[in-house]
């Protein structure tokens, strides 16, 4: 297993007046900190063709209950015959034992140091193929509430002998930034994924609406019309490109959905969706 971590921190403020919240500490380098794992199991064996990918995205709020995300994601159908997941705001300890309990390859980078979370929060991608390069991308626009950063972890999977590349994006909220940076967000993530020609972005979106921005660069939304993934919200979402949705089958009659049986782990459900390889 490599666990490894290389940055500096540094402080982006220490309070915002009148506000009554404390500022993040953000981590200002594209290189890292960096974190990441081998599955200890061999991988997955080259895909038959139609092969279908599952993919799952999970805001595990500020990484609290990581016991409880391991039952749901490894107890909850059909979450355990997922072949990606994306983590948002996890700690390098909780995506290393939720990839563990996966038997999956991992990375993870995270983004700043939250005060009321009380440590690192970052996006992570999971992997039952191995991972053979990743990055931290950096999205444009500092929050203004609590000077927030954003970031996509991105990771090359090779599934078989083919590369796909894989985004855990977690944008701006609605209280950190306006529609149209949270669009910048989005173009940011879609110009890096253009020279490859299979990408599956996925992760918390802060925005249902946003989703246009990447049906209008050719990717596909699966997860379009599910119901709410927070409270009163649909914001958790799954984007294709390369892909095409495979027709439902008699062992696969949903091709996407939300799980809501979750223990109370988040303020967010798990999403997935099916994705064919071409």
């Amino acid at each position: 297993m490599h666990f490894r971590r290389t940055a500096i921190l540094i402080v982006a403020a220490t309070a915002l007046p009148g506000t009554g919240c404390r500022a993040v500490l953000n981590y200002p380098s594209a290189l890292g900190p960096r974190y990441a794992g081998v599955a200890a199991t061999p991988a997955v064996p080259a895909p038959q063709p139609l092969h279908t990918i599952r993919v799952v995205t999970y805001n595990v709020q500020w990484g609290k209950h990581i016991d409880r995300a391991i039952n749901v994601l490894t107890t909850r159908a059909p979450l355990p015959d997922a072949d990606i997941v994306v983590l948002q705001e996890m700690n390098a300890d909780g995506a290393r034992r939720i990839a563990e309990a996966l038997g999956m390859s991992w990375v993870y980078y995270p983004v700043f140091v939250h005060p009321r979370a009380g440590g690192d929060m970052g996006n992570a991608v999971l992997s039952r193929w191995p991972i053979i390069a990743d990055e931290k991308l950096m999205l444009p626009h500092i929050a203004g509430l609590r000077h927030a950063q954003r970031i996509a972890t991105a990771a090359t999977v090779m599934v078989g002998d083919v590369k796909v590349r894989v985004y855990s994006a977690h944008l701006g909220t609605p209280s950190d930034i306006r529609p149209s940076k949270r669009r910048d967000q989005a173009r940011t993530i879609v110009a890096d994924a253009a020279a490859y020609p299979l990408v599956i972005i996925a992760g918390d979106m802060n925005s249902h609406g946003i989703g246009k921005e990447f049906v209008a660069s050719g990717f596909l939304w699966p997860t379009e019309h599910n119901g709410f993934t927070t409270a009163i919200f649909n914001w958790d979402h799954v984007f294709l490109k390369g892909f095409t949705v495979p027709a439902p089958t008699a062992s696969v009659p949903k091709l996407h959905g939300i799980v809501r049986d979750t223990l109370g782990t988040s303020d967010h459900d798990p999403v997935w969706a099916v994705a064919q390889l071409p």
